[in-house]
């Protein structure tokens, strides 16, 4: 695969895979400009992580929202335009939709998410970080903001199996599996170098990219 021809890119993976830092190394390193989710600007979202079952439609509605919005420009055809690198995937939206939502309020959800969806583009490639939930818990208790730590492991759990049955059957676009609990691309740009090369290799529409016990 040529990433010089890849006009947005998606990282992806659930809290503590580290999507947000890979995303901000490739941005850098294809020039590119960077696309994150601003869970800051949710006010709905500490609230949720206190109370799912009352805050999780204004938080969900909040986001796909904010990423319609984020993801619009995206669509227009600008042949100068730089590449975009962002750390959510669109169609990954309903995931933690139908994870925390009444059936009532996912059939809302679905309703919106069926009419904004066409304004979204498909990415040319997808970047989807796995780890292991203990790996996950770890990160997010050393790094995540203070309601990220307040997340309970089941609840990661629920959500780690919840992308991997997505991931399995995914074919919206190119697709790189990378399991990140070894991997550090931030500190050790090896790491950064061998993902790069990997995904340039890349011959099918769905690839691995697994370090290792040794490295």
């Amino acid at each position: 695969m040529d990433l010089s021809k890849c006009r947005y890119i998606v990282v992806e993976g659930p809290i503590g895979a580290g999507k947000t830092s890979l995303a901000r190394e490739l941005a850098g390193a294809l020039h590119a400009d960077p696309l994150f989710e601003q869970p800051e600007d949710n006010p709905f979202l500490a609230r949720f992580y206190e109370d799912r079952a009352r805050f999780a439609l204004p938080t969900q509605l909040t986001f796909l929202f904010q990423r319609v919005d984020q993801l619009r420009s995206l669509a227009q055809l600008d042949l100068f335009r730089r590449p975009t690198v962002a750390d959510f995937l669109f169609d990954k939206d309903p995931l933690f939709a139908r994870l925390n939502l009444t059936d009532d309020e996912y059939a809302l959800y679905e309703k919106i998410y069926s009419h904004l969806k066409p304004q979204v583009p498909a990415p040319d490639l997808v970047v989807y970080l796995q780890a292991p939930v203990p790996v996950l818990v770890e990160r997010v208790q050393r790094r995540g903001s203070d309601y990220e730590r307040a997340v309970e492991e089941s609840y990661l759990a629920r959500v780690a199996d919840t992308y991997t049955r997505f991931f399995y059957q995914y074919d919206g676009a190119p697709l790189m599996i990378v399991n990140s609990e070894r991997l550090n691309f931030v500190d050790n740009p090896g790491h950064f170098a061998l993902l790069l090369e990997r995904i340039a290799s890349m011959r099918g529409r769905r690839e691995f990219f697994n370090l290792g016990q040794s490295a």
